[in-house]
């Protein structure tokens, strides 16, 4: 019978001396930095096509590929030796990233990313072919339904005379106020509302009563707005 291993024979000089450089070769290499370089373009072209943000970055989107592969050769060394992977876990301990993601997201993007690169790393390239697949269809899924309608901020300045007609043209569409900013000459109003597609026509007519100065319609998505 094998004997046990216990913790104190995890670190002793025939385990940390042990290696498995030889099994690594050229086509693993090779192989495992296609796989992760295609399903990383999987992620690329998911992220595009769900991306339900105010501004696109393409930068952020190649990034999510070259963490894919980073990843990937980042498990294939520490995989080969321990203590390789002890002295990588002590590098990646103190590396601080500053960048801020918002949205919650691109947070999600960038833990696929990373555990494509880990399933990759490890050679399970069948658990991150068909894994990527299902999770990009699950985004698909889930994001198709909020594309056909998006939140937007409808900001109307007017004189106070006119605060009666304009109550007349919101009610009209389903909406919510946000904030109502009153000043000695004009009244500032920003409510919520959801629109299906470009229906706009509500603009033209809130801008025909006469008092309003001006109608400004904005894209929000809960954390920005453009």
């Amino acid at each position: 019978m094998l004997g046990q291993i216990n913790f104190t024979d995890i670190f002793s000089p025939d385990m940390l001396s042990f290696n498995m450089f030889d099994r690594i070769s050229f086509e693993n290499i090779f192989i495992s930095m296609f796989v992760a370089f295609v399903v990383g373009l999987f992620i690329f072209f998911v992220y595009k096509k769900t991306f339900r943000g105010v501004i696109y970055s393409h930068n952020f989107n190649v990034t999510l590929i070259l963490m894919c592969m980073i990843t990937t050769l980042i498990i294939m060394t520490i995989s080969t030796n321990i203590v390789l992977s002890l002295g990588m876990v002590g590098a990646l301990s103190i590396v601080r990233f500053r960048t801020a993601i918002k949205d919650p997201l691109d947070v999600i993007f960038m833990f696929w990313s990373v555990g494509i690169g880990i399933t990759t790393g490890a050679g399970i390239y069948i658990l991150s072919i068909v894994g990527s697949l299902f999770i990009g269809l699950v985004m698909y899924i889930m994001t198709r339904n909020r594309s056909r309608e998006q939140t937007f901020l409808l900001v109307v300045h007017y004189d106070e005379d006119a605060t009666d007609h304009v109550k007349v043209q919101l009610s009209k569409i389903k909406h919510s106020i946000k904030s109502k900013i009153v000043r000695s000459d004009e009244i500032e109003l920003t409510v919520e509302l959801k629109i299906k597609g470009d229906n706009t026509a509500f603009m033209r007519q809130i801008q025909m009563v006469n008092g309003v100065k001006d109608v400004a319609l904005i894209n929000y998505n809960g954390d920005y707005a453009a």
